[in-house]
């Protein structure tokens, strides 16, 4: 599911806001023993963040299926792209890597059953609970609508990329851009220059 960029009047309550890390989107499939990291492009780069996929590994049940973003933090938990992609580069762990932690924002699938046909809140209340204490793994929290504005300003303040809005009864829509899920970018967050991934 693919993000709009608008704005959007702060005062909606059909709406809530988490923090937007830059990393890479990742797909992930685990459960009973397994798991396997997919790339938005479909790439498997379960050996890239071993890490990640054997702290998944760990979760009974299964298949579990989650959304999110792989990212590098740094001491004050904001993402650092261009050390993702210095760890990514080398498609494996090695000596010195950073390391990653994959900031988990959706549970598509739990023990085999499909979730995208429920309502985001629905969704999220299941990947909090599924995704607690696992090393490597941050589940992604939010404001409503009355705090949106000071978690913006908050990422200003700290230089993060900005939010993402979501509509709390937004279903998922696999590959598809939808204006239910928005991006608010600090502006000058990223240069225009950058690579593009």
């Amino acid at each position: 599911m693919l993000l709009d960029e608008r704005l959007l009047p702060w005062s909606d309550d059909a709406w809530v806001y988490e923090l937007k890390f830059d990393g890479y989107r990742v797909l992930a499939q685990f459960g009973s023993g397994s798991a396997e990291l997919r790339t938005r492009n479909g790439a498997d780069c379960t050996k890239w963040f071993p890490e990640v996929a054997k702290s998944l590994a760990t979760v009974k049940g299964g298949p579990h299926v989650v959304d999110g973003e792989v990212c590098v933090l740094d001491e004050y938990g904001r993402s650092d792209f261009n050390r993702l992609q210095d760890r990514a580069r080398r498609r494996r762990w090695y000596e010195g890597a950073d390391p990653v932690t994959y900031c988990v924002f959706d549970l598509l699938e739990e023990g085999g059953k499909d979730l995208t046909g429920l309502p985001l809140l629905k969704r999220k209340a299941r990947m909090l609970k599924r995704m607690a204490g696992l090393p490597s793994i941050l589940p992604m929290t939010h404001v409503d609508a009355e705090h949106g504005q000071e978690l913006f300003q908050m990422a200003e303040q700290l230089k993060l990329e900005g939010l993402v809005a979501k509509r709390i009864d937004s279903l998922y829509k696999p590959g598809v851009r939808t204006s239910e899920w928005v991006k608010i970018r600090r502006k000058g967050a990223i240069p225009a220059e950058r690579f593009r991934r």
